[in-house]
C-alpha cells in the first residue's frame, strides 16, 4: 500500500516537474526572442569552476534518477492498467456463475415446494427427511462447493493467462464441463423426486381403486341380496286369483304372476281344459268385468304353442293377461269369439299362421294366405312348398 501511495506522489511531483520545466523552456524562449528583436546580445556564461562544476553534477544525477523513476513508474502504471480489465473480467465471470448458482438453488427449493403441495394435494404426507436424505443433501452441496472452488482457481489461471498474453480455450471447455456436471445432478435429483411422486400417486391411485371396485362388490352383493320391491299392481293379481279360486277352484290356473317386461301387468296362465271358463268368467263377473279384448296372437315355442290375450276393464280401469298353453303337434283350444267378437280376425289369423285350431269358430279359414297354401309360415319348422316363394 506504501509503495503504490509513494508511486503516486513520485508521478505527481514528476508531472509538476515537467510542467515546470516546459513553462521555464518556453520563459526562455520568450526572452530569447526578445533579446534577439532589440539586437541585444547576452554574454555567455562561463563554464563553472571547482565546488560550481560538482554542484552541477549531482543536479544532473539527481534529474536523471529522478526520470528514470517516473519512466519506471509510468511502465508500472500502465501494465497495473492493463491487468485492470482482465481483474475486473475475472470478478464478473466469478460474480455470474455465483448468481446463476443462486437461481439455481432458488429454482430446485420452488420445484421441491411445488411437489410438497402436490403431495399435500393428493393427501400425501411428505416423507420426514431421513439420515440418507441428509448425506445426499451434503453431498450435494460438498460437490458444489468443489465445483464452485475449482471454478474460482480456473478463473483465476485464465486471467493470469490472459495477462500473460496465453489463451484459456482448454480452461473454459473445463468449465463449462464441470458446470454441465454440476447441471447433471441437480437434474438427476430433481428427476428421482419426481420418480419417487410418480410412484407414490400410482400406488395411492391403486388403492383407491381397489377400495372402490372392493365397496362396487359390496353393493353388488347387498343388490343380489335385497329382494326386487313388490309390483303396485300385485294387490290386483291377488284380488282376481282370490275371486277364481274362490268361485271356480283352487286348480283352475296353472300359473299366476306379475309380467315386468310388460308393465307390470297381472297375468293368469289357464289349464288347456279350464280356457274357456276362466275367459267367461273373468267378462261376465261384477267384480272383474273385463269387457274388451285389446289383444291376441299366438307364438310358437318349439315345445308348445301359446295364445295370449289382453284384456282391459273399463269400469275398474284395469288390465289383465290370459294365457293357455296348448300341444303342439295336436294344437286345439276353445274359441273365445262367442265371448269377445273381437277375437273373431285373430283367432282366423293364428290359424292361418300357426295351425292353431279353435273349436266353436263360426268362419275358421285362412285370412291372410290363400286358401290352397300349403303350411303355416309363422311356425319354427315352416319349410315353403314352393321354393321360389
Amino acid at each position: 500500500m506504501s509503495d503504490e501511495k509513494s508511486l503516486e506522489e513520485k508521478k505527481k511531483e514528476a508531472a509538476a516537474k515537467a510542467k515546470a520545466a516546459a513553462l521555464a523552456k518556453l520563459e526562455a524562449k520568450k526572452k530569447m526572442e526578445a533579446k534577439a528583436s532589440e539586437n541585444i546580445e547576452e554574454p555567455t556564461p562561463e563554464p563553472p569552476v571547482g565546488d560550481d562544476a560538482k554542484e552541477l553534477a549531482k543536479k544532473k544525477a539527481a534529474a536523471a534518477a529522478k526520470a528514470k523513476a517516473a519512466a519506471l513508474a509510468k511502465q508500472k502504471s500502465k501494465a497495473t492498467e492493463e491487468a485492470a480489465p482482465d481483474t475486473a473480467a475475472s470478478t464478473d465471470k466469478d460474480d455470474a456463475k455465483e448468481l446463476a448458482k443462486k437461481k439455481a438453488a432458488a429454482a430446485a427449493k420452488a420445484k421441491a415446494a411445488a411437489l410438497a403441495k402436490q403431495k399435500r394435494d393428493a393427501g400425501e404426507t411428505p416423507a420426514p427427511a431421513t439420515d440418507t436424505d441428509d448425506a445426499k443433501a451434503k453431498a450435494i452441496a460438498a460437490a458444489k462447493a468443489k465445483a464452485a472452488a475449482a471454478a474460482k482457481a480456473k478463473a483465476a489461471a485464465l486471467a493470469k493467462q490472459q495477462r500473460d498474453g496465453g489463451t484459456a480455450s482448454t480452461e473454459s471447455a473445463d468449465t463449462t464441463t464441470d458446470s454441465g456436471d454440476l447441471q447433471d445432478e441437480k437434474a438427476k435429483a430433481i428427476a428421482a423426486a419426481k420418480a419417487k411422486a410418480k410412484a407414490a400417486a400410482k400406488a395411492k391411485a391403486a388403492a383407491a381403486a381397489k377400495a372402490k371396485a372392493a365397496s362396487g362388490t359390496t353393493a353388488d352383493a347387498t343388490a343380489q341380496e335385497e329382494p326386487a320391491p313388490p309390483s303396485p299392481n300385485q294387490k290386483y293379481l291377488d284380488k282376481y286369483v282370490k275371486v277364481i279360486n274362490d268361485n271356480l277352484g283352487e286348480n283352475t290356473l296353472e300359473d299366476a304372476y306379475i309380467n315386468p317386461l310388460s308393465k307390470d301387468v297381472p297375468t293368469l296362465v289357464a289349464k288347456p281344459e279350464n280356457y274357456f271358463k276362466v275367459a267367461s268368467f273373468l267378462r261376465y263377473n261384477e267384480q272383474l268385468t273385463f269387457e274388451f279384448l285389446s289383444e291376441m296372437h299366438g307364438t310358437d315355442f318349439e315345445t308348445h304353442m301359446e295364445i295370449y290375450n289382453h284384456l282391459y276393464s273399463y269400469k275398474n280401469k284395469q288390465s289383465v293377461a290370459l294365457k293357455v298353453k296348448i300341444d303342439r303337434e295336436n294344437p286345439v283350444i276353445p274359441s273365445i269369439q262367442p265371448i269377445w267378437e273381437g277375437a273373431n280376425w285373430p283367432e282366423r289369423e293364428t290359424y292361418d299362421l300357426l295351425g292353431i285350431q279353435f273349436t266353436g269358430h263360426p268362419n275358421l279359414t285362412r285370412i291372410m294366405m290363400p286358401d290352397d297354401w300349403v303350411g303355416y309360415p309363422l311356425r319354427k319348422d315352416y319349410e315353403p312348398y314352393d321354393v321360389e316363394v
